[in-house]
């Protein structure tokens, strides 16, 4: 059985009936925990239950097709991994100091107080909170769209998002904020605010000071704004950026961070701006303009483009980090990382790639609050296999390893290497390599396939179509020259 896709047919419903029905295990956290990439601790949460316990808690599953296999996974997880000790998840911010690096993301998933208070109370870092302006916000109905796997409904890959910015009067918003952090001090509280001209964005900047705010993160990226001169279209102008961030950073003394659009060719042009006009750091990315056309997407009778966020956007965002990141003028400027981020080793790729914290929305929409624990215990784990003590240590660890294309290696090959106990003979490498690749896989009457080394490029192609990850690389050999 492969723990991952059973896990991952988990309803995660909430106050889960399986756990319901067993008083010495925790089934719901179990499978919870192999889903959002715990797979190594995931044990901890079966290991007391009875034979009795886990089948009363298959019996008590009410998914829609067919009871989790609970019994089988109590049998086929590795014993739970020791985690006896815990390094530090803390790290600076712009001056802040961060329990961890979590933080809900400016979005619905933050819009007043006592849902912010709920994800503080459940262990989140901090909030970057829903975006306050000045100009009355009314919103569409329905405005989420989402893009499944074909039988996965409820678990999405893409989410579009028409939500503009906070509904709430200014005051009240601020009030929030104020509140907030009186109550959970140790909680960082950062405004996402927008303006419209040079005296919106003081104002706003100034109000978030006073509400005792952390710092002010500018929304220069929303790209479903309904008035003109807002959101992305200021992201796109570096002028712009440069000016309003002088304004606001002018105006106040709490660290001022500037949030970048994807939806522009060279992200590092408006960050470079906003760097000029004094930033502190650079968050990016927000949702990238896009169309859906799924059931439900119509908005009475009418289609639109809207913001794409989920894990699909994961790949774009760190592109865009990495063109912030490695940009010599920005070397100073700290960065947050948008976009995709779903499980610790999510948070730990942006982290390798520069950011000193991670926010998140999308997997909160689908999953809630409760997905912090396992993006706690997962990058703790990973930090104590591995002998770091400090998260500081893995800041920007991985961008001495990018090279442009120019400059990678065309002089050597890596040819795949079959692993024939573990292959099924499902003949999947064979047909991607005839059709998509260079013709080198043969697959005979034995139903297993064979690779012509004459013919093999070294695309590994055939590694990425296998089910059951029983393709891997050789090791590195200098090209033959063409005669």
């Amino acid at each position: 059985m492969h723990l991952y896709e059973e896990a991952s047919r988990c309803l995660f419903c909430a106050d889960a009936p399986c756990s319901k029905a067993c008083k010495h295990a925790d089934p719901a956290r179990a499978l919870r925990a192999i889903r959002f990439g715990n797979e190594s601790l995931a044990g901890k949460w079966l290991e007391n239950a009875s034979e009795a316990e886990l089948e009363a808690a298959e019996q008590a599953c009410i998914h829609y097709d067919r009871p989790i296999r609970i019994r089988e996974i109590a049998k086929a997880l590795p014993p739970a991994a020791q985690d006896n000790h815990r390094p530090s998840l803390a790290i600076d911010f712009c001056g802040i100091h961060c329990e961890n690096p979590f933080f809900l993301a400016s979005s619905a998933v933050c819009t007043n107080y006592d849902m912010v208070a709920r994800a503080f109370e459940a262990g989140w870092g901090g909030v970057y909170y829903k975006t306050i302006c000045l100009e009355e916000i009314r919103e569409v109905s329905p405005r989420f769209d989402a893009i499944y796997d074909k039988g996965s409904h409820g678990d999405f890959f893409g989410f579009r998002n028409m939500e503009q910015l906070s509904e709430n009067p200014v005051e009240v918003d601020f009030a929030f904020l104020k509140r907030l952090k009186q109550q959970y001090p140790g909680k960082v509280v950062i405004a996402s605010i927008m303006g419209n001209s040079e005296e919106e964005w003081i104002k706003l900047a100034r109000m978030a000071e006073e509400a005792s705010c952390d710092a002010v993160e500018l929304n220069f990226s929303c790209p479903q704004m309904h008035y003109a001169g807002m959101g992305s279209d200021v992201g796109q102008d570096p002028e712009m950026v440069t000016f309003f961030t002088a304004y606001v950073k002018r105006s106040v003394n709490i660290p001022v961070i500037a949030k970048m659009t994807p939806n522009i060719t060279h992200i590092n042009t408006p960050a470079i701006g906003a760097y000029a006009g004094g930033a502190d750091a650079i968050s990016a990315i927000n949702t990238i303009k896009s169309v859906t056309l799924g059931k439900g997407s119509e908005v009475n009778g009418f289609q639109t483009g809207s913001g794409l966020s989920g894990r699909a956007v994961k790949p774009i965002a760190l592109r865009h980090i990495l063109a912030v990141a490695l940009t010599p003028m920005l070397k100073d400027a700290q960065l947050s990382g948008v976009g995709g981020i779903e499980t610790w080793q999510d948070a730990l790729d942006f982290i390798k790639m520069g950011c000193r914290n991670v926010q998140i929305c999308t997997a909160v929409m689908q999953y809630g609050y409760r997905i912090i624990d396992d993006l706690i215990a997962g990058l703790e784990h990973y930090m104590a296999e591995k002998g770091v003590e400090k998260l500081e240590d893995l800041v920007g660890t991985l961008l001495p390893h990018f090279r442009l294309p120019s400059n990678l290696d065309r002089d050597s090959v890596v040819f795949p290497v079959i692993d024939r106990e573990k292959c099924i003979g499902c003949g999947r490498c064979y047909t991607s390599c005839t059709d998509g690749g260079h013709q080198a896989i043969s697959f005979g009457e034995d139903r297993k396939p064979h690779v012509d080394g004459s013919k093999c490029v070294g695309c590994l192609l055939c590694r990425l179509v296998c089910p059951v990850e029983a393709i891997s690389p050789s090791k590195r050999v200098r090209k033959r020259k063409n005669k």
